[in-house]
């Protein structure tokens, strides 16, 4: 026999920040919430993204900020009125965590970290009457009838299930990366049961493998590459081309110069099954520089030496060079100037979703309402990381996983509201 919990107003499945932010709105409007999560504590996701330094958001204008987001830029742009760049830095300054810009335009908290953010965030939640459900692992419905659903969770209980009356609930459950830190994606068949579609969940922010020879990999594995540039053409063949680091891992590469890259290399791969990206090993110097500087008599100098002294290609670039090209190709001085400015290199895969930092794929903005309410359940709303968009790192992630939470809890707030001012007889028909 199942336990039941006495009816809640609002149920949020998911304590990370678009969770946590709807449980905000909610609140804030007057209605009671609970906060579940299958994990012993809320925030595990963010709180090791955080680890490298929390960068919360860009300070970059909208309109670049929001192409950001590729082809869900008119779905987003609303969540971002609605919640932007700056309004999240007020609300930071108001939870006593003040920002600042780095030198590359990502904000930051002064201190860097990501735990005293969400300290103090739990603390005005609690204090404002969110209880909060550790270890409440939500595994589908028992009923969800006109305006109230009868949640279904296992928890560390000997005593079964529990069972849950809400009159609305906001899913906040991400989506397939990290799943050790709660995002496994069991959502996706409970949500297909109910004749939800879901965007297969794809890795997005990840690294590609190139299979290197155990040479390079023995010698050059978990070096950084920079600067440097990529470029690579798309699925509808156009040239993207961007400046800035990677690393090469044991089996291939990945970090932010690729993450910026990646949902465009990855569909590649889907398109083609491998793709050939171009490196430009020498960005600060022309085509016709590079080829003064390689063709340049260079005496009783080895090759190595003299491309070290002349383009400061050495390391991990120089191995690059021998590990792209044959020996021909290397010994001929047009082939290998021509090469440092585009230097092809074949990635074979796209490391694991496990792998990623984020996902790409969920459920399509056209399944729901402009709330984020789903169309086929009433009272369903969804949010962050689970819905089909993506972005790049950079605090773009973050930006739209809260304003989502705010939409989806105001959506939610008017909902519930709505339901109270029918006739009995009427709000749960």
């Amino acid at each position: 026999m199942p336990l039941s919990q006495d009816s809640v107003s609002v149920a949020v499945i998911g304590g990370g920040p678009a969770g946590l932010m709807a449980a905000e709105a909610l609140a804030r409007r007057g209605v009671r919430v609970d906060v579940y999560d299958a994990m012993p504590s809320v925030g595990r996701k963010f709180l090791m993204a955080g680890k490298g330094g929390m960068n919360i958001t860009h300070s970059e204008p909208l309109a670049p900020f929001l192409g950001r987001y590729g082809a869900r830029r008119e779905q987003i742009a609303p969540l971002l009125d609605a919640f932007g760049p700056d309004a999240l830095r007020a609300w930071l300054t108001e939870l006593g965590i003040e920002t600042f810009v780095g030198s590359s335009g990502r904000v930051f908290p002064t201190d860097m970290k990501a735990a005293p953010m969400l300290r103090a965030w739990l603390h005005r939640l609690k204090e404002a009457g969110v209880r909060f459900h550790m270890r409440h692992k939500w595994v589908g419905w028992e009923s969800a009838v006109g305006g109230q659903h009868t949640l279904r969770f296992t928890t560390p209980s000997d005593s079964g299930e529990l069972h849950v009356k809400a009159d609305a609930v906001v899913f906040a459950l991400g989506g397939g990366s990290w799943p050790r830190l709660g995002s496994d994606a069991s959502w996706v068949p409970l949500m297909q049961a109910r004749d939800v579609p879901v965007a297969p969940l794809l890795p997005a922010n990840c690294g590609f493998d190139a299979g290197w020879s155990s040479y390079f990999r023995e010698h050059f594995a978990g070096q950084p590459v920079k600067p440097v540039a990529i470029s690579v053409i798309d699925v509808d063949k156009k040239v993207h081309y961007r400046k800035g680091e990677f690393i090469s891992t044991e089996t291939g590469v990945e970090g932010s110069l690729v993450y910026a890259l990646s949902s465009v290399i990855r569909d590649r791969l889907l398109a083609d099954g491998e793709v050939v990206i171009h490196l430009d090993l020498a960005p600060a110097h022309s085509a016709l520089r590079v080829v003064d500087e390689v063709t340049r008599p260079r005496g009783s100098r080895s090759m190595s030496t003299h491309l070290h002294g002349r383009l400061g290609i050495t390391g991990v670039k120089a191995g690059l060079l021998r590990e792209c090209l044959s020996k021909e190709e290397f010994a001929d001085t047009q082939h290998l100037a021509h090469a440092i400015k585009a230097l092809p290199l074949r990635l074979t895969r796209t490391r694991p979703i496990e792998e990623a930092i984020s996902s790409a794929g969920g459920i399509p903005f056209e399944t729901l309402d402009a709330r984020l309410m789903l169309q086929r359940i009433p009272g369903a709303f969804c949010a962050g990381e689970m819905l089909d968009w993506e972005a790049p790192t950079g605090g773009y992630l973050l930006t739209a996983c809260f304003a989502s939470g705010l939409v989806a809890g105001q959506g939610a707030a008017d909902y519930v509201g709505s339901l109270a001012t029918q006739p009995p007889s009427a709000a749960h028909r």
